[in-house]
């Protein structure tokens, strides 16, 4: 949107908005029928969707300056002409949370307030109306049809559940497209269920991307007949590669992952068939992985969001930054950067960036069974602060990933890995791989990891390629194996998500 900071709209800002509110009701229709939904973003031009977003948020800053105290606060403080970026250290610490709400308090009818992960430090709460809930959870529904078909299903819900925001709301909103059992994160609850009902039914199983892992393993080591039942998955929560996603469809006839932040909301993105068919393309070609993203060397995330909910831009540091464009919210986000790295690109854009490299959107549509939707294109690559870097290489969590599930067999028994650096007492520092393995760690397990992730890391990560030339003894990993639930992985039982960076040792 532009970024000048005005206290009052000028006449064109206005005109803009009364042209603009015919999206307003057709998205409130959308939130009513599927079809319709399906219909708007199939017809609407990515031109037009783009103005729409950009006048949408421009009309959720001047309500939030309008009617929330913190955030007239904070543009006083921070002076300027420009609107400024906000974020969990300059505006979500400095304010208090009814501060933070319009009119200046969170006691409104229907109220609901759920918890963040504390991943990055500290939990946080964040309050949510009932009608913005609502809206995200029509849409939540709206990319599972999307994505899984309208036939019946019955929904599993593997995350972890109470204050965390994803448990809950991923329950209420799978609710649309039938039943729910809400089960958390209890392998052997999810195999009951899946026992007890029978392979007649299609199950659509949520959970973190390393839990759905976790559970095709053990059912593995149960002997679960898995070729008797049809299974869906849904993932999210963190980021997950294609090497997961293979590994997973082993199982599954299916899997999908959505992207949110609990700062800002669920359900912001999902990956469709088409984000899902470019993906992979550009895991298999370069040439296309570097004409779309980059030159990083991570394969990202990608997804397709609702331009007329979220109104998505990229600054200079390549980082994500959002604005919750709909007048539901209770506390809203303007401009509101989680430091994701990543980009955008609407339809017609990524269309273009594919021809380029000799690629047909269209028929990527056609081989991927997607239904044409023209929803503009986001990737995210992980968060900027989980990166160990040595001798100007950084070396990402999504390397490691990589490298491992090209690996089957190690795969299989890996539930968990981060990275951290290795000082020694003389000042060396060199990279640290640990993995959390469910065999008897030794000699002979450690050299295989070592040899496998090694060689596909030096191919898959440019930077650490070329400081490998220049410094192989400074490079070389040190690999640490530890049992389940043992050192470092001790404490993920009482995280809802697995930790992946550790501090210097």
């Amino acid at each position: 949107m532009n970024l000048d900071q005005r206290t009052q709209p000028t006449l064109r800002e206005r005109l803009e908005f009364a042209l603009q509110a015919p999206c307003d009701w057709i998205l409130k229709a959308a939130c009513v029928r599927y079809a319709t939904f399906r219909t708007m973003f199939r017809v609407l031009p990515p031109s037009y969707l783009s103005w729409a977003s950009r006048v949408k948020a421009r009309k959720a800053y001047y309500r939030a300056l309008r009617r929330v105290p913190a955030y007239r606060q904070f543009l006083d403080s921070q002076g300027g002409l420009l609107i400024p970026e906000t974020d969990k250290e300059t505006y979500i610490k400095p304010f208090a949370t009814g501060a933070r709400c319009v009119d200046g308090s969170f006691f409104h009818d229907r109220t609901m307030i759920d918890e963040s992960s504390g991943s990055t430090g500290t939990p946080y709460d964040w309050v949510r109306s009932e009608r913005e809930r609502h809206e995200s959870h029509t849409f939540v529904s709206y990319f599972a049809t999307y994505c899984y078909g309208r036939e019946q299903w019955i929904t599993i819900n593997g995350f972890s559940m109470g204050a965390w925001a994803t448990g809950i709301n991923m329950g209420i909103s799978l609710q649309k497209n039938g039943i729910v059992k809400n089960t958390g994160p209890d392998i052997a609850k999810i195999l009951h269920t899946l026992r007890f009902f029978g392979p007649e039914y299609t199950y659509l199983i949520t959970g973190y991307p390393p839990f759905l892992k976790h559970l095709i393993d053990v059912a593995d080591q149960e002997g679960f007949p898995f070729e008797k039942y049809k299974l869906y998955g849904l993932a999210g929560g963190e980021g997950m590669s294609e090497g997961l996603r293979d590994y997973l469809l082993r199982r599954f006839t299916k899997v999908y992952s959505g992207y949110g932040a609990t700062d800002l909301e669920v359900g912001i993105a999902g990956e469709t068939p088409i984000s899902v068919a470019i993906r992979r393309l550009a895991r298999e070609r370069e040439d296309v992985k570097l004409a779309l993203f980059g030159s990083d060397s991570r394969l990202p995330m990608v997804f397709q969001y609702n331009p007329v909910m979220h109104h998505i831009e990229v600054n200079e540091n390549d980082e994500v930054v959002f604005t919750i464009s709909r007048s539901s919210l209770l506390s809203p986000r303007i401009r509101y950067n989680v430091h994701d790295l990543g980009g955008v690109l609407t339809s017609d854009e990524m269309a273009e960036r594919l021809a380029s490299v000799g690629v047909s959107i269209e028929q990527l549509r056609r081989e991927s069974g997607d239904g044409n939707i023209r929803l503009p294109f986001l990737w995210i690559f992980g968060r900027r602060d989980y990166t160990i870097s040595v001798m100007g290489a950084n070396i990402y969590p999504e390397d490691i990933e990589q490298c491992l599930y090209q690996d089957t067999a190690l795969a299989e028994i890996t539930n968990s890995f981060c990275l951290s650096l290795a000082e020694s007492p003389n000042g060396d520092v060199r990279p640290r791989f640990l993995f959390e393995v469910s065999r008897e760690p030794d000699a002979e397990l450690m050299r295989r990891f070592s040899e496998s992730i090694v060689p596909r890391l030096v191919e898959l990560n440019a930077d650490f390629r070329e400081a490998w030339r220049e410094y192989p003894e400074t490079l070389v990993p040190e690999i640490q194996l530890h049992r389940l639930g043992e050192g470092p992985f001790a404490g993920d039982a009482g995280r809802i998500k697995q930790a992946r960076l550790l501090p210097a040792a």
